[in-house]
């Protein structure tokens, strides 16, 4: 007669358990920044005439029609955009070992014997 039982054997198979991956989106955000800026104005400037300065004063005609002209500039802001790295990005996996409890029904033989005999 062979006795028989179940043995449990506990073993472990990868399988596909999901997805990771990178994606790469563009947003858009206002910048404010300030910069001065200057610029130049016209301003009048009269002096009187004095010993100092008549001689200065009578180069010209007498009366007459002139016209001066002055060249005024100012600064504007001027904006450049430059693309610049800020990082590097990748996916990495790292693997998790963790106890997992298996509970499991197994069968086993048993032999035991009957006998008809009174003696002892």
């Amino acid at each position: 007669m062979t006795r028989s039982e179940e043995q449990l054997r506990v073993g472990t198979e990868k399988q596909a358990a999901g997805r990771a991956r990178l994606r790469k989106y563009v947003t858009t955000e206002n910048v404010t920044k300030t910069v001065p800026v200057q610029r130049e104005e016209v301003r009048l400037e009269r002096e009187p005439i004095t010993d100092a300065n008549i001689g200065n004063a009578m180069d010209g005609p007498a009366i007459s029609e002139e016209e001066h002209e002055v060249i005024l500039h100012e600064e504007r802001p001027v904006v450049q955009k430059e693309t610049v790295p800020v990082e590097r990005v990748r996916l990495d996996k790292d693997t998790v070992t963790e106890n997992v409890t298996v509970n499991e029904e197994v069968r086993k033989e048993n032999i035991e014997t009957d006998t008809d005999d009174t003696r002892r």
